[in-house]
C-alpha cells in the first residue's frame, strides 16, 4: 500500500529539479487534500511532477488526458448501456456479466479508480483547459467532496482515501472562477539558466561542462528569437540525447545547428530559422 500520512513530503527525485516556491505549495496542497493547478510554458514540467511525486512516495498514478469532448462524468464512471442491452438480447457468454446486475456494466474513469482504491493515489488531470466551462463546473463538488453520484441508481462513491490532485493547463482557454477558487494555483516559471544546469545534469550527470554550457547558449538564443513554439526544457533534454547519439563534440551554431527539429516542431518556426519563406498558394 501507498503511503497516506498527510506529513509526507516531496522533495523532488533524481529526475525532477523542484524550485523552492513549487516545493511549498506542493507541500502544502498534499497535506490539505486541495487540488494543485499548475500553468505555465508547455515542457516547464506541469504533467511530469504528477508522475515524480507518485514515484517519490509509492503512489499509483491515475490520469485523464482532457479533450474538448470530456463532459466530466466519464471522468468519474461510464454506463455502458449498450453492452447491457446487447447482453440482454444475445446473452453475455463467457463473460462472465450478469444483466441483472448493473455494476457489471458500469466502468469507472481516473477519478471513480482514485475514489474506489483502498490506497491514496495521484489523480492527473492534464491540460483542464481544454474542456469546457461547464465540465470544469461538473467537476467542483466531484474533486472538492471527494464523491460523486451514480445517477443511474442513485448511489454515491465517496473517496475511501482522498488522492492528491494535480491538475495542468496551458492556458489554451480560460478556466471558470469557481474551479479556480477550489484550487491551489502555482505558475511554474521557465527555468534560468542556472536552474536549466541543475535540470540538465539530472539527465546528464556526465556531461562536460564545456559542451552543456555552449548547449545552452544555442538554446537560449533561439528562445529569444520570437518562434510560435519556443524550445522548452523537453525539446533541449531530447536535442541533448540526440547530440551525445550521434557522438558529436558540440551544438554547432549559427544555421548548422544539428537537429533543430528536436528544438523546433513547427514548420514556420523551422522555416523560419533557416530563412526560408514559404510560398502562398492561391
Amino acid at each position: 500500500m501507498g503511503a497516506t500520512s498527510s506529513a509526507v513530503r516531496f522533495e523532488g527525485t533524481d529526475r525532477y529539479y523542484l524550485n523552492p516556491e513549487l516545493r511549498e505549495i506542493v507541500n502544502i496542497a498534499i497535506p490539505m487534500e486541495t487540488p494543485l493547478l499548475l500553468t505555465g510554458e508547455a515542457g516547464t514540467g506541469k504533467t511530469r511532477l504528477a508522475y515524480e511525486i507518485a514515484r517519490a512516495l509509492n503512489l499509483k498514478m491515475e490520469e485523464a488526458r482532457c479533450k474538448s469532448t470530456f463532459k466530466g462524468e466519464e471522468l468519474c464512471y461510464v454506463y455502458d448501456t449498450v453492452l447491457r442491452l446487447n447482453d440482454s438480447r444475445f446473452g453475455s457468454g463467457n463473460s462472465g456479466r450478469n444483466v441483472d446486475n448493473i455494476w457489471d456494466y458500469i466502468r469507472f474513469g481516473p477519478i471513480g479508480r482514485a475514489f474506489i482504491a483502498e490506497d491514496r493515489r495521484v489523480l492527473l488531470l492534464d491540460e483542464i483547459d481544454k474542456t469546457d466551462s461547464d465540465t470544469q463546473d461538473n467537476l467542483l463538488d466531484v474533486l472538492e467532496e471527494g464523491s460523486f453520484i451514480i445517477r443511474e441508481i442513485n448511489h454515491k462513491i465517496e473517496a475511501k482515501v482522498k488522492p492528491i490532485i494535480i491538475i495542468t493547463s496551458n492556458a489554451k482557454r480560460e478556466l471558470s472562477d469557481p474551479f479556480l477558487r477550489r484550487c491551489f494555483c502555482h505558475y511554474i516559471p521557465f527555468p534560468s539558466p542556472e536552474e536549466m544546469v541543475i535540470i540538465v545534469k539530472l539527465h546528464y550527470p556526465d556531461l562536460p561542462d564545456a559542451f552543456l554550457e555552449a548547449c545552452l547558449t544555442v538554446f537560449y538564443r533561439l528562445r529569444e528569437q520570437e518562434f510560435e513554439k519556443p524550445p522548452a526544457t523537453a525539446e533541449l533534454l531530447d536535442w541533448i540525447g540526440a547530440l551525445k547519439a550521434a557522438g558529436l563534440k558540440g551544438p554547432g551554431g549559427g544555421r548548422d545547428i544539428p537537429f533543430i527539429g528536436t528544438l523546433l516542431k513547427r514548420t514556420e518556426d523551422i522555416l523560419k530559422f533557416k530563412g526560408i519563406r514559404r510560398r502562398e498558394r492561391f
